[in-house]
């Protein structure tokens, strides 16, 4: 995907209410990366506009036939299509529109973040009743709804955008705390019973097959920060995984270590940078979070031109300029990244 170099992308989350400004500023930033980084533009979420625009509200526009609602604790399931869903679609369209402008000539990789189908079942509600995945044979149909909804959205933005290589990043940050069964009830008074991982991975594998149908089409799964989310990723059988590498441990990175030897890409999310005030942004320990515990697992350091830096959700807070100087932040860090690739 990133040609030998470590890539640069994010999860979606981008300050501000003007999408196209937003996704003109993503893409010319990460197709002008320095030439030891391979820059991957992604399409932008802009949560300030509200539920009808965050990446739950984005997940509900994306469902095929399953129509949604808001109500007093946010998206639900609803009998019939809901004012709600049609702002969260026009929306959709007008992002489609802005990327179709951002990326006019544009022949590469694009980075296409979508809620996976546990977190979004954990998020909505059925409409009459508790969240979606307290229900097994609705958590069925709703994976299955979002499967056929992103290749709706791919199909579109391909119209819009012919020549593009697209990758989805299925953001699945709730998915261990799914699967290990600690999710509080609608009253709050009790815990959700545990989706078993097999079943959770047979969930995500589902979209997964649908998307990766489209000829090209990659998979990456965001476990959030939690490593015990890793068995139900490799399970589903996707091309790769991601996982914020500031809340992983010895043990967390041996995990890593036998996901990436067995042929599954890592995307790794890193913290932001720390910042003294005389010395600046620490560049070098932002990249000592990833080559450090890479190395002392055993890893090939040959094996980091092949990863892909994430900027993570700090690229949805602050302003515009702040958050594209995360990015640019990021791309030097990858730039040492690939340097230490070289050892």
């Amino acid at each position: 995907m990133s040609g030998g170099r470590p890539g640069v992308t994010g999860t979606g989350p981008w300050p501000g209410l003007d999408a196209l400004e937003a996704q003109t500023v993503v893409v010319g930033d990460l197709v002008d990366t320095p030439s030891e980084v391979a820059g991957l533009p992604f399409t932008v979420l802009l949560a300030e506009r509200g539920p009808w625009g965050d990446r739950v509200g984005r997940a509900a526009a994306l469902l095929a036939e399953l129509p949604t609602e808001l109500g007093p604790h946010g998206w639900k399931l609803a009998d019939r299509p809901s004012r709600d869903v049609a702002r969260a679609q026009a929306y959709l369209r007008e992002d489609v529109d802005a990327l179709a402008v951002a990326c006019h000539g544009w022949t590469g990789p694009l980075v296409v973040p979508v809620l996976g189908p546990m977190t979004l079942a954990a998020n909505l509600y059925l409409a009459r009743g508790d969240r979606v995945v307290s229900d097994p044979g609705a958590v069925r149909e709703l994976a299955a709804s979002l499967a056929a909804g992103i290749d709706e959205h791919l199909a579109a933005i391909r119209r819009s955008v012919p020549g593009i290589e697209p990758t989805v990043l299925l953001q699945e940050p709730l998915l261990a705390q799914v699967m290990a069964g600690v999710l509080p009830s609608f009253s709050g008074y009790s815990a959700l019973r545990s989706v078993p991982g097999p079943v959770a991975a047979e969930r995500i594998s589902a979209v997964a097959a649908g998307v990766r149908s489209i000829d090209g089409v990659r998979v990456i799964v965001h476990g959030g920060s939690a490593w015990t989310s890793l068995g139900a990723i490799r399970a589903a059988e996707v091309d790769g995984f991601a996982l914020a590498v500031s809340a992983l441990d010895e043990r967390s990175w041996e995990r890593v270590a036998e996901a990436v030897e067995g042929g599954l890409a890592f995307w790794p999310e890193l913290p932001p940078q720390a910042s003294a005030q005389c010395a600046g942004p620490d560049v070098t320990g932002q990249a000592d979070t990833l080559t450090r515990p890479w190395r002392s697992v055993g890893l090939a350091m040959a094996g980091l031109r092949d990863v892909v830096l994430l900027a993570g959700d700090i690229t949805g807070r602050g302003s515009p300029d702040e958050a594209r100087a995360v990015l640019a932040g990021l791309a030097r860090a990858a730039r040492i990244v690939a340097e230490r690739a070289e050892d």
